[in-house]
């Protein structure tokens, strides 16, 4: 056997080799820096989707897992301040997630009836664009498998192009970052109070309570709701375990039992679950990405582009000029309206602040939910 023979089959055959072999260009890709813009972590989805090109599969546990240590992690940090937050803004955040999903299924249907792109790929493009699994789901079981391959065209730069948004607004409106922080930790604000009672730490790092929320989260995501039509909804990998964290996050302890994370923990644990993700999703994404634009034209990457910029800016604009809302809690809400998790990854080191988490965990249910019935309507109707 020679040594590339040997390579081949022994080394780059090995998925742990390929995981951090993948992790490590794509965080040398994101470091990169054009215009002063970079892709930070989100670089790795750009290494990914070549890799995945070339036929390197990762396993969806894999995927699967990282997901669920970056919304739990979300969830345990933002959770303190989420509920106070959430109360001064609830009506701007359901006003904003029903606004930016209702943007991107106008601009489906409108691609649908204007450029004769059949349903099936439109919604799936929406669903990519949206960056939302479980609306592809429901997507597929309105249309047909087909929707998965819209979903593979505009999933890439559903990514990309809100990480580049969350960078860009802040530079084009030259926003003081201190100064916003200042004004959305204001907002957010909860008292802590110190219990006088001395809680029991089941383990020193906090991987009790984490571990905790993960197995509620898991539960949660299985309960299933029915919906008009025939469908139904749940909220899946990412939407249960973020509850459980922001509920164990507010509440700090069960009776005597210690349920805190230390924060430098939550934040290791956040990079680690993105990274995992987004390598998980480029490799799916990449395979066959360039034979599908070759079939169906280079002309539905873009409307998968328009899929995602439209919400974007309808979405921010509303939110800054009719809401009032700050910067960062706009883009905060944002990154929940387009259901974006690497997008949050940015905007918090954008922003030097986990505060943003907090508005994008409000926002994200709603978001969520409405992602999911415009895929079945749009999917019916049309």
């Amino acid at each position: 056997m020679d040594i590339i023979t040997w390579f081949q089959e022994s080394v780059l055959s090995s998925t742990m080799m390929m995981v951090f072999l993948i992790a490590v260009i794509g965080y040398a890709v994101g470091r990169i820096r054009i215009c002063g813009l970079d892709l930070g972590t989100a670089g790795i989805l750009l290494v990914a989707l070549v890799f995945g090109h070339f036929g390197v599969v990762i396993p969806k546990e894999i995927q699967d897992l990282g997901l669920i240590c970056f919304v739990t992690s979300v969830g345990f940090i933002a959770g303190p301040k989420f509920f106070r937050n959430f109360k001064a803004n609830a009506k701007s955040y359901v006003l904003l997630g029903l606004l930016v999903i209702i943007t991107g299924a106008l601009t489906c249907v409108a691609i649908i009836k204007i450029f004769g792109i059949p349903t099936d790929i439109s919604v799936g493009m929406m669903t990519g664009a949206l960056t939302s699994t479980p609306g592809l789901a429901a997507a597929i079981e309105a249309t047909t498998d087909a929707a998965s391959v819209g979903y593979g065209i505009a999933y890439p730069f559903g990514v990309i192009g809100v990480v580049l948004f969350v960078q860009l607004m802040p530079r084009i409106l030259k926003t003081d970052m201190a100064a916003e922080r200042a004004q959305f930790s204001a907002v957010a604000s909860v008292e802590v109070k110190e219990t006088k009672k001395k809680l029991i730490d089941i383990d020193d790092m906090g991987f009790f309570p984490f571990a905790l929320a993960v197995v509620l989260g898991i539960i949660l995501a299985k309960i299933v709701i029915p919906l008009p039509g025939g469908g139904e909804f749940s909220l899946g990998t990412s939407g249960g375990p973020l509850l459980a964290g922001l509920v164990l996050g507010h509440f700090g302890h069960i009776g005597p039992v210690n349920l805190k994370v230390e924060k430098r923990i939550l934040e290791t644990m956040r990079e680690f679950g993105l990274a995992m993700f987004l390598l998980g999703a480029g490799c799916g994404a990449g395979a066959g990405f360039v034979e599908i634009l070759k079939e169906q034209g280079v002309m539905l990457f873009i409307y998968g582009a328009l899929m995602t910029i439209l919400p974007m800016f309808v979405g921010y604009f509303f939110a800054a000029k009719v809401l009032k809302l700050s910067v960062l809690n706009s883009l905060g809400s944002i990154c929940g309206g387009m259901t974006s998790t690497p997008a949050l990854g940015t905007l918090i080191r954008v922003a030097g602040t986990d505060d943003v988490a907090s508005a994008y965990a409000a926002t994200y249910p709603v978001a969520l939910v409405m992602v999911v019935l415009a895929s079945q309507f749009i999917g019916i109707l049309f």
